[in-house]
């Protein structure tokens, strides 16, 4: 009987197969990739290299270029150079520069620009710039530069007699440069942290300075406009603005006459800062001309304009047109269409800066003067009192026109205290809101008829009155040198004034009526008075006498003046 091995039929074919040698992978695609990837290595190496080797050469350019562009001294502290590429995966070559200045006073290929006196500082300085560059260049075309990145840039453009002595002093024949000439397109610029200064030949003016927190350039070239998109920080009433437009070509020769247009938004700009008005301000518009002299065509809305010391908001929109000196930011109005609450007016007229000599010496601003001429002419005067007053209640109602000339100059007391106002005013269908003076209105109105039967009557008639005169607002004192006063039966002449403080009235004048003495007594009293009648009777009216209005204006008191000849009276409180 034979032994079993133990062993597995397959043992001896499974044992040749693993003894079968396996398949090798070829290996020269590894050396081709690493032979590539080495190559791209060396190549990136040596543009860098090349890079750095050319950094001097690119910075000569740079410097020269911008020379001959502003005809100015150009200071450049570092400049570098580096293969990379951009968000879109496109490469070329990286560049970047610290502390570039561009200096007005130069002496450029034969132009002379003027040193000022004293010196000052640059005209155009930047913290750093970035920018991204094609490898590749044909001569003949344009560089493409894909993107520029500024911080910190300061632009100061002088006065035009200044930049006109530089072109005078830079008449003379330039010799060939040495820089090249290559025409430059740069896709976008962005810039961050930027200040503009635009300073005036005007005596005793302080230079306009807009504080920039981002702006975007397209399509930059030379001799051509930029497309630009700006976000700003407006100093004074502090609200932010954002404006698209077009600036530019850029003029060498005077760069505050450069062309430039676009739209804007303003909003929630804080009127408080401006002493005795309060608000929030929202304004949009259009504005085209040069950096030095700009209309402006625009609305604003302040749904909460006040006077601070009254408390009373009142809605207020405007549609505008102005010129604005971008220099100095005076500004002219041609003018200012307003609606307040219900009330329509007008106003045209000039916004200007005003400079004082400070404790160091040096000129400060210290407000502005507004000069306008107001025209008021569908208006009701309750929108102006309720505007103007702290009482919850305008004292009269009905409608109003107006022409007046405007002052308030610049001061830190409230503009109630600071305005002056003096012109002409008219009021139709005037009716007081304060019922016992309503009823002494009435009262004068059936007198003066001799409709004494309706003085008791119950009915509640509404007397309209018609008021019109001269008048002039100093210091918070409304003087009437003139004004007439009339309602059915009776005209009043007066003059006099109030004052806004405690509302005190102090008026004196006549009153003309159409009934007699004894028409307007009645009864018995009015019988023993008709030998009187012929006394009064003067001028065609049927009683001319003198009155006085006195008292505040919650609690008036009218009366009969006896001393108006020039003696004093008991009856008025105020001559005792």
């Amino acid at each position: 009987m034979r032994r079993s091995t133990g062993r597995h039929p397959t043992s001896k074919m499974e044992l040749t197969e693993t003894k079968t040698p396996r398949r090798r992978l070829p290996r020269w695609p590894f050396w081709i990739g690493g032979c590539i990837f080495a190559l791209l290595v060396a190549v990136a190496i040596f543009i860098n290299i090349a890079a750095h080797r050319a950094e001097p050469f690119v910075r000569q350019q740079v410097i020269g270029a911008l020379s001959e562009r502003f005809h100015a001294r150009v200071e450049l502290d570092s400049f570098h150079l580096s293969l990379g590429n951009t968000l879109r995966g496109e490469w070329g070559v990286w560049g970047e520069g610290k502390g570039l200045r561009i200096w007005p006073p130069a002496d450029v290929e034969g132009v002379h620009v003027p040193e000022p006196n004293p010196s000052l500082q640059p005209l155009i300085r930047l913290d750093e710039f970035h920018f991204h560059g094609p490898l590749h260049y044909s001569s003949g075309q344009p560089v493409h530069i894909t993107q520029i990145r500024l911080k910190g840039l300061d632009i100061r453009f002088p006065p035009r007699s200044h930049m006109q002595r530089a072109i005078d002093s830079g008449n003379e024949k330039r010799p060939p440069s040495d820089s090249l000439h290559v025409s430059v397109v740069i896709d976008a610029v962005e810039c961050t942290d930027a200040r503009f200064s635009l300073e005036t030949d005007k005596p005793n003016k302080l230079p306009l300075q807009f504080v920039i927190n981002h702006f975007r350039l397209k399509g930059v070239r030379s001799g051509a406009p930029m497309v630009f998109d700006a976000q700003l920080e407006n100093p004074k009433p502090p609200g932010a603005i954002h404006t698209t437009g077009s600036f530019g070509p850029w003029i060498v020769e005077d760069p505050g006459s450069s062309s430039i247009k676009g739209d804007y938004t303003f909003n929630h700009a804080d009127l408080s800062v401006f002493t005795g008005i309060a608000g929030l301000l929202n304004s949009t518009g259009r504005y085209q001309g040069t950096l030095r002299d700009l209309t402006v065509d625009g609305q604003t809305d302040t749904p909460d304009f006040q006077l601070t010391h009254t408390g009373h908001t009142m809605p207020l929109q405007t549609t505008f047109h102005a010129r604005v000196d971008g220099t100095n930011g005076d500004t002219w109005l041609e003018p200012v269409d307003a609606t307040l609450a219900g009330s329509h007016f007008t106003a045209s007229g000039q916004i200007v800066r005003v400079l004082k000599t400070g404790d160091d010496g040096r000129l400060h601003s210290i407000g502005h003067d507004i000069a306008l001429d107001v025209n008021v002419d569908r208006s009701r005067i309750e929108d102006f009192l309720r505007l103007s007053t702290d009482s919850p209640t305008p004292i009269l109602n009905g409608g109003i026109q107006l022409k007046a000339h405007l002052h308030i100059p610049p001061g830190k007391g409230p503009v109630g205290q600071r305005i002056a106002l003096k012109g002409h005013f008219v009021m139709d269908d005037a009716e007081f809101t304060s019922l016992p003076v309503q009823k002494r209105i009435r009262e004068l109105s059936l007198r003066g008829q001799g409709k004494l039967n309706e003085l008791k009557s119950s009915e509640d008639d509404k007397i309209k009155s018609h008021v019109e005169g001269d008048f002039a607002l100093d210091a918070g004192v409304l003087t009437l040198p003139s004004l007439l006063y009339t309602v059915p039966g009776a005209d009043i002449h007066m003059h006099g004034t109030y004052r806004n403080e405690g509302g005190t009235l102090d008026f004196t004048g006549t009153a003309k009526m159409e009934a007699t003495v004894s028409q307007m007594v009645g009864g018995w009293k009015g019988f023993l008075l008709k030998p009187a009648d012929r006394f009064f009777k003067k001028n065609g009216s049927g009683t001319e006498i003198p009155i006085y209005v006195a008292g505040t204006r919650e609690k008036p008191q009218f009366g009969y003046d006896s001393g108006h000849s020039g003696g004093t009276h008991p009856q008025r409180p105020d001559a005792q």
